[in-house]
């Protein structure tokens, strides 16, 4: 593996870590570690800046679905300053996935988040 793919997965594993987060200190910790400062993250439920907005949705999301793991679906891609990847939300209960989407993330020189773009492959009705 090239260490411009290293980059990718790197930086990939790290937004897995925020999302994944349960406690508000580590997330604050994993956001911080994955995002520049000014980082954002816009999908068709929201559209944050900055470690606080960010830890915010990630909060909402957690609580929304309590009991499940964000986790990759799929390999990740890319090139220049640009990955993409596929996910999903799946129930340590019973291993469902109800939710899946794909996500587009530009990264600054350090491999830092400074923007992601969320698209929403599978939402469940009434979501």
């Amino acid at each position: 593996m090239s260490a411009t793919a290293h980059r990718y997965e790197d930086a990939v594993a790290r937004y897995f870590e925020a999302w994944n987060a349960e406690d508000p200190a580590a997330r604050a910790k994993a956001v911080a570690a994955a995002w520049t400062e000014e980082g954002g993250y816009t999908d068709p439920l929201a559209d944050v800046s900055g470690h606080e907005g960010i830890a915010a949705v990630i909060a909402a999301a957690r609580e929304q679905f309590p009991g499940f793991a964000f986790r990759l679906a799929g390999g990740v891609d890319g090139h220049h300053d640009t990955a993409r990847f596929s996910w999903e939300l799946v129930s340590a209960a019973d291993g469902s996935a109800p939710v899946a989407g794909s996500d587009v993330i530009t990264l600054d020189d350090q491999g830092r988040i400074k923007a992601v773009l969320g698209f929403l492959d599978r939402v469940p009705a009434g979501a």
